[in-house]
């Protein structure tokens, strides 16, 4: 079987993004939008530093002195 690879059939541009930056100052304000921001950044910040626990959590790393022993000894 042939593995077609996934392509994004849709990515914004400049106008894009400038629609969508005007459809949410609308629909939150000038004044809110700062404390918009950085509860997105915060959330961000939250997440990679969850994923990064999980990862510390599933790779324990082994104390120093500790050898692996083998079958041959």
């Amino acid at each position: 079987m042939n593995s077609i690879p996934v392509v994004l059939a849709w990515s914004p541009g400049l106008p894009e993004l400038i629609l969508i930056l005007v459809i949410v100052l609308l629909l939150f304000g000038a004044k809110k939008l700062p404390d918009l921001a950085r509860g997105i950044g915060q959330s961000i910040k939250e997440f990679k530093k969850g994923t990064k626990e999980d990862e510390t959590e599933v790779k324990p790393e082994a104390k120093p002195g500790e050898e692996k022993k083998t079958n041959n000894q």
